[in-house]
């Protein structure tokens, strides 16, 4: 449906777990917003199938700060070896949401 590909610096947030982010750059804010109708399972949470470091994994883009946090699962930062303040590179696919 939309796949990106992005550098985002992972942040420590103390809202819902994981606590540990990637925001998405600002650029791809609106192309979010606009597939987010078509996936959304509600609250505004879009499901994605991103890959970091070779370490695929799905998970759900949530909206804040007029962009969107993609959470960082713990087996997924010690698979690929980051942590608060590293620089990554992300690929990223939004999908259709699971029935």
């Amino acid at each position: 449906m939309l796949e990106l590909g992005f550098e985002a610096e992972v942040i420590y947030w103390r809202g819902p777990a994981p606590f540990f982010y990637a925001p998405v750059p600002a650029e791809h804010a609106g192309d979010i917003r606009r597939v987010s109708k078509l996936v959304s399972y509600g609250w505004g949470m879009i499901p994605v199938t991103a890959t970091i470091g070779g370490v695929a994994f799905y998970t759900a883009l949530f909206p804040k700060d007029d962009t969107y946090l993609l959470p960082l699962k713990a087996d997924v930062r010690r698979k690929s070896n980051v942590t608060v303040g590293d620089v990554i590179s992300i690929e990223m696919k939004i999908q259709s949401a699971r029935a």
